[in-house]
């Protein structure tokens, strides 16, 4: 098999780890009541908000600078709000609960994100096995709170466990593209990762703040919503810190 398709196919699985055992974790609290769920919701935003504070943001300014960050920020959330606006919510929610609609756009943000987790893994291998490795690790290991933050809607849905677990895997499939891209051309342009990261930042932000955080106080108004934001903020700031 063309090493090129090797590197694809190991990314891709890396990830869908990440994303599937997050998404496993979070299925264990399926039977839920309202204060539970608020938590759960409350977790998964501030999960992901660690993420693009800590994480995609610094690392992008680090590539390309403040200026090139803030247009793929800008460029994520006029995409993913023009999506929310044109996105036929009523017959998932139908069929599926309303758990759903947070679902899909979380799982559009990952996916984002995971263009250019794939093109890190893609460039690494070309630079050498040991640094493909490392950064396949690390981006598996940061996907598992992704995973978890995108199954927790769907516990509010009608799909089974499995569906759950599945539905959170296959925002792992653009890695492979980015994987494959980046195994091809070897080097990647930093401007264009940056640019890609901001973008994910921007349709990450543009759901924590507009779905999740409010999905989260909407299941429970009392203090537990707020705290359970923070703790996930300070889970993430953690995560990210020691891996």
């Amino acid at each position: 098999m063309d090493s090129r398709l090797h590197i694809t196919l190991f990314a891709t699985l890396c990830c869908m780890f990440g994303t599937s055992f997050g998404g496993l974790l979070t299925v264990l609290f399926r039977k839920t009541n309202n204060i539970i769920m608020s938590a759960i919701m409350g977790i998964a935003g501030g999960l992901m908000l660690s993420v693009v504070t800590f994480d995609l943001i610094p690392e992008a300014i680090q590539m390309a600078g403040f200026n090139v960050v803030l247009l793929g920020i800008i460029l994520g959330v006029l995409f993913i709000s023009i999506l929310d606006m044109l996105l036929p919510y009523s017959k998932f929610i139908k069929r599926y609960g309303k758990g759903i609609k947070i679902a899909l756009l979380l799982a559009l943000g990952l996916a984002a994100h995971n263009f250019p987790e794939g093109l890190a893994i893609g460039s690494g291998f070309r630079g050498s096995k040991s640094l493909g490795y490392e950064i396949a690790f690390v981006i598996a290991m940061h996907d598992i709170p992704e995973g978890a933050a995108v199954a927790a809607p769907l516990l509010n849905s009608s799909l089974s466990k499995f569906k759950i677990i599945l539905f959170t895997a296959l925002t792992a499939i653009p890695t492979a593209l980015g994987a494959y891209i980046g195994a091809y051309i070897g080097e990647i342009e930093k401007n264009f990762i940056a640019l890609s990261l901001g973008f994910a930042s921007g349709t990450m932000l543009y759901i924590v703040v507009g779905e999740l955080i409010p999905e989260s106080k909407e299941n429970y108004r009392g203090i537990l919503s707020t705290l359970s934001i923070i703790i996930g903020f300070i889970i993430g700031f953690i995560l990210i810190t020691i891996i």
